[in-house]
């Protein structure tokens, strides 16, 4: 995972929800074994590493308990982590008890929405254990944008001196500008013209924006899995971007479509 910083190419990551109520697949993977089973599909078909999420995070979403997150998340990730010990598993959660529990299972990295801020904890843990992590853009408050591109970077800014303050080390470091996070449809959009402009703060970057509600708002796609080719539009931009992540639903496809690029342009 280390090797981010000098990856020659955009890598997938698969979303992988073990929760009933996720925006795109909520229900369909709830049971162990569906779940593994979809996880070594999106390994197979191109992931580089599979993102595990206990907890919707979509808006108006239910806040359950951390007892009731690792019910859902440690029996995918033991199972997936002893049957299948080749696959590289992150953790998609804001909470240190089961980012915690999911280390010790065997993941490499931590999926944070809330860029380290959610959770008092969370930063130690990551120094403590030396995992990778992605800091996403996340304004958990009321605070109204003052200048939007200026106020991202200086939010991502402040999450990335916590994380130095608490020890973590640059090459443990990714971020995510945060599309569908506290933004509005059009903020979104921007963001997605400003990809590369993300560069300058000096980390690897990875993009989020898989069949989000953006999509649905520029469109007028209800269905969530025709968001897919839009989805495919924003992986691009990234990898022309040059980012180390796309964290994406349909993972066959944008492999398919990556492959094609990179055989263009690397020809």
């Amino acid at each position: 995972m280390n090797d981010l910083h000098n990856a020659p190419r955009t890598r997938i990551m698969g979303i992988l929800n073990v929760t009933p109520d996720s925006f795109s697949d909520g229900g369909s993977y709830i049971d162990v074994e569906a779940a593994v089973q979809h996880a070594v599909e999106m390994y197979e078909s191109g992931a580089d590493i599979i993102d595990i999420g206990g907890m919707s995070t979509r808006p108006g979403h239910t806040v359950i308990s951390p007892e009731e997150e690792l019910r859902r998340v440690l029996p995918v990730l033991e199972a997936l982590c002893c049957d299948h010990p080749e696959i590289p598993v992150s953790i998609d959660t804001y909470r240190s008890s089961v980012a915690a529990a999911a280390v010790e299972c065997g993941a490499c990295l931590i999926n944070d929405i809330t860029g380290l801020m959610g959770d008092a904890d969370m930063a130690r843990l990551i120094a403590d254990t030396g995992v990778m992590c992605c800091i996403m853009h996340n304004r958990l408050g009321e605070e109204p944008y003052q200048d939007f591109g200026s106020d991202i970077m200086a939010d991502l800014s402040l999450s990335i001196e916590h994380a130095k303050e608490c020890d973590i080390k640059d090459n443990q470091i990714i971020l995510d500008p945060g599309v569908g996070f506290a933004k509005t449809t059009e903020q979104n959009l921007w963001v997605l013209r400003n990809l590369k402009s993300f560069e300058t703060l000096g980390y690897p970057l990875l993009l989020g924006a898989s069949r989000k509600s953006y999509i649905k708002q520029t469109l007028g796609y209800e269905d969530t899995c025709s968001r897919d080719d839009a989805t495919l539009t924003t992986s691009l931009l990234a990898a022309e971007a040059g980012y180390a992540y796309v964290r994406v639903h349909n993972v066959e496809r944008t492999m398919h479509v990556l492959n094609m690029y990179y055989a263009i342009y690397q020809a």
